[in-house]
């Protein structure tokens, strides 16, 4: 569990490195800075996370380091990659599968809810026998 968590937490630091980079090129000490400022001061990442990171990205070609003034700046591989969040979550499923996919997570999570006898779904008692009833008609008519 520890290193599920430990892996998110690099995918976001990964992520808004690169959003902070696409606005300007910065050097490393600049994006904590900027990461510390967008965070209203409530977290500064360390050189230990930000700079193996700058590393990694710059072989991986997302970023590449300016010679004049050691600055990073976003590659359009990378401005690819920092664009993916945003433009993922508003295309939504493009399949039936792609829905039925969702649907099944969502649906999972609701069990979850029921099995611990969470009081977030006993109060949407109502809908989710609503949605039962649309369902049992979908069913019917396939």
């Amino acid at each position: 569990m520890w290193m599920d968590w430990t892996k998110r937490a690099h995918r976001g630091l990964r992520t808004w490195i690169l959003m902070i980079v696409a606005k300007q090129p910065m050097n490393g000490a600049e994006i904590m800075d900027a990461m510390e400022s967008g965070s209203r001061g409530w977290w500064r990442p360390s050189p230990g996370s930000v700079y193996p990171m700058l590393q990694q990205m710059a072989e991986e070609g997302l970023v590449k380091k300016r010679k004049t003034d050691n600055k990073y700046e976003i590659t359009p591989q990378g401005r690819a990659e920092a664009d993916w969040p945003a433009k993922a979550s508003r295309s939504g499923p493009r399949s039936v599968e792609g829905v039925l996919g969702e649907i099944s997570n969502n649906l999972s999570y609701l069990e979850d809810l029921a099995q611990s006898k969470d009081e977030k779904l006993a109060a949407s008692a109502k809908q989710v026998r609503e949605l039962a009833t649309r369902v049992s008609r979908l069913e019917k008519s396939l």
